[in-house]
Order: C-alpha cells, then structure tokens, then sequence
C-alpha cells in the first residue's frame, strides 16, 4: 500500500490532494461539484482542507484543497466503496506511522536541528555586523547609512555581470561563503570597513519569524574588489572600452 496516494507534509502535518484523492476513489461526478457536495457534511476551510488554485490540463487555473488525514478518511467513508475502503484504511496505516514513537522523535530532532541551524545562521551574521562596526566606532549611523554604500549588483553591472557572478567570483577568492542561502565574509575580511551589514526580522511564507542580512559594501570595499579583480585581468566596462 506505499504511495497508494501522494502525501503532502505541510508544516509539520500530512495532508491528501483533493483531486488525487477524487481521482483514486473513481469518483464520477466533476471535482468542482463533487467536493463541495462533500463539505456539506460538516467540513469547515482553514480547519479541515485549505483551497489553492493549480493548473488544470486546459492550462486554466482550477480550484483544488489540501485536505486533512481525518477529513480524508471520512469522505472514504462516505462514498461507501471498495476504493474508498482501501484508501481510507491506507490512511489509517499512514497515522499509526506518523504517530508512533520513532517518526515523533524523529521529528524531533529535525524541528531542533532546524532551530539550531537557524540560531548559529544569526550568530554569525551578528559576528559579521559587529566586527564590521569596530572600525567605525566614532562615525554616527546616518553617515553609515548614506549614499556611498552600494550593493553588489551595483558594483557588479560595473563590470557587465550580474550579482550572482560577482559573488561567485569573490567566493573563489576567498572572500565570502554561502551559508543558508546568505553569503556572509569570512572573518579575515570583517572588520576592515569594507560592508555594512543589517539584520532585518522577516516573515516567511509559512507564517514562520526569521531573520535575513541585508549587505551594503562601502566605498573602501568597493576599492577592494577593484584591486582583487584587477590582479585576475578583470576590468570595469569603462576600463575595458578605454584600454
């Protein structure tokens, strides 16, 4: 009974395609009339199935849900086949899986390595903010907020490329490492004035509070990646139109 329908896992709970498991239970009547016949038995949005919109095969968007395991296993019922026989006892198999001691404490875990990493991430971005505010102890926060500091797509379209190759070019030499999708200075190069960062409190799609890094290099550091580049033959536009 592996896979007899696909499973979602969306924040940490399973839930059933509606038209997957419409689809399963060879239902005849059309999805669109079919589930919310289904909902006049007492099932409530936001509670038992959530509704988004996916490609239909005209290419138009159709109404879909994502549906509990419980309000699953009670349409099964409902609908007083074989089919909906063996889906709902394959969901009954799925709980007693999902609920047994070894997948809650492998859970667990997951939840907690997730926060630990989402903790050390914000560790070391503070680091970076901190060291690069040593140097800069005696300027005030307007003067590090003002128009000299630019970002790495600015300094990147001075050479004809975009940020994403400018990065991975200061990744190459040393300069920055990715981690968790942010790319962040080794240490070596932190305090010498040549960012600004700031850590700024986001809102994930899934409801979920975290913090990103936004990165302003300064003048100085724009100096920096001038020399770097230089050394590897790499010149602004204007240098290459002028050499």
């Amino acid at each position: 009974m592996n896979n007899l329908i696909p499973i979602n896992y969306d924040n940490d709970r399973q839930t059933v395609n509606g038209r997957s498991l419409h689809e399963f239970l060879e239902v005849e009547t059309p999805y669109d009339k079919w589930f919310p016949r289904m909902c006049e038995y007492g099932f409530n949005e936001e509670i038992d199935f959530t509704t988004f919109l996916s490609e239909s095969t005209g290419g138009r968007p159709a109404s879909n849900n994502q549906l509990t395991i419980d309000m699953a296993k009670e349409l099964c019922m409902i609908q007083r086949t074989e089919k909906g026989k063996q889906a709902r006892q394959y969901f009954i198999e799925l709980e007693k899986k999902w609920n047994s001691p070894e997948s809650i404490m492998s859970r667990a875990l997951q939840f907690a390595q997730k926060q630990l990493e989402g903790l050390t991430l914000q560790l070391t971005m503070k680091d970076q903010v901190i060291s690069e505010l040593k140097p800069k102890a005696d300027y005030t926060d307007s003067i590090l907020k003002n128009k000299g500091l630019v970002t790495i797509t600015q300094i990147a379209k001075d050479y004809g490329m975009s940020g994403h190759e400018m990065n991975a070019i200061l990744h190459e030499n040393g300069v920055q490492y990715k981690q968790s999708e942010q790319w962040l200075l080794y240490t070596k190069y932190q305090d010498k004035g040549y960012t600004h960062s700031e850590t700024i409190n986001i809102t994930r799609k899934d409801g979920r509070p975290d913090i990103t890094m936004n990165t302003k290099w300064t003048q100085k550091g724009r100096l920096f990646i001038y020399g770097l580049l230089k050394k590897s033959g790499i010149l602004p536009v204007i240098e290459q139109e002028s050499a």
